[in-house]
């Protein structure tokens, strides 16, 4: 399969929050990830080891989308594809690393590229790195309501019966628009001002929706 197997196309109708539904954009997210062979690996890959609430979130799937929609390589600005779990039981370093080696044993030719964490303790060590407290996640899906940006909290991982499951909590229309909207679940202004700077330098076509100091209502 070439690296173009899906021809780019614009989704102005799936961008706009009115002129298409859920379903709609579902569906297109999925054509386009079940046709991106690197992307399938890892999803394979989480649904063999049989993980705990696992899934592919984030850059992996919106700059996948991104790409496939602007006729770019696959692999274009790609930093990480973003692998989580959550397990409870055992919060210690050394069960978090066992994961990451185990996933990284499976995939190395994209190792490099894979950042696995066990969302149940990154409240653990975020505030040491980022410089503020984090809150005890529930689920592996209660991550995504922290992420910087409302369009990156994207999920999406394989059922049993292989079928592709996707999650995306402020929905898909910014995604398909191109369009980085802030989330303020979390303080993230900085975070949100040095993403958007580095993804409109990789996408010059995505609309950037600057981080107001007073919000009004949400639109978006």
């Amino acid at each position: 399969m070439t690296d173009h197997a899906l021809s780019p196309a614009p989704c102005p109708r799936l961008g706009d929050p009115y002129a298409a539904s859920e379903t709609d954009r579902i569906a297109r997210l999925e054509e386009i990830l079940l046709t991106v062979p690197h992307v399938m690996r890892i999803l394979e890959a989480i649904r063999s080891m049989d993980l705990p609430d696992a899934w592919l979130v984030s850059g992996g799937i919106y700059q996948t989308v991104w790409n496939v929609m602007t006729g770019r390589p696959h692999f274009h600005g790609m930093k990480d594809f973003d692998v989580i779990y959550f397990a409870g039981t055992d919060l210690s370093y050394e069960a978090e690393d066992a994961v990451i080696t185990r996933v990284n044993a499976l995939l190395p030719d994209l190792a490099s590229l894979l950042e696995v964490r066990n969302q149940a303790r990154v409240h653990l060590w975020y505030e040491q790195r980022f410089g503020r407290p984090y809150r005890p996640l529930d689920c592996s899906m209660d991550s995504l309501t922290t992420y910087a940006a409302r369009t990156h909290a994207v999920a999406a991982r394989l059922d049993r019966q292989g079928r592709l499951v996707v999650n995306a909590p402020f929905g898909l229309a910014n995604l398909f628009g191109m369009r980085l909207v802030p989330n303020y679940g979390q303080p993230n202004r900085e975070t949100y001002v040095e993403k958007a700077r580095r993804m409109k330098a990789l996408w010059p076509e995505l609309e950037i929706v600057d981080w107001a100091e007073e919000r009004g209502p949400d639109v978006l």
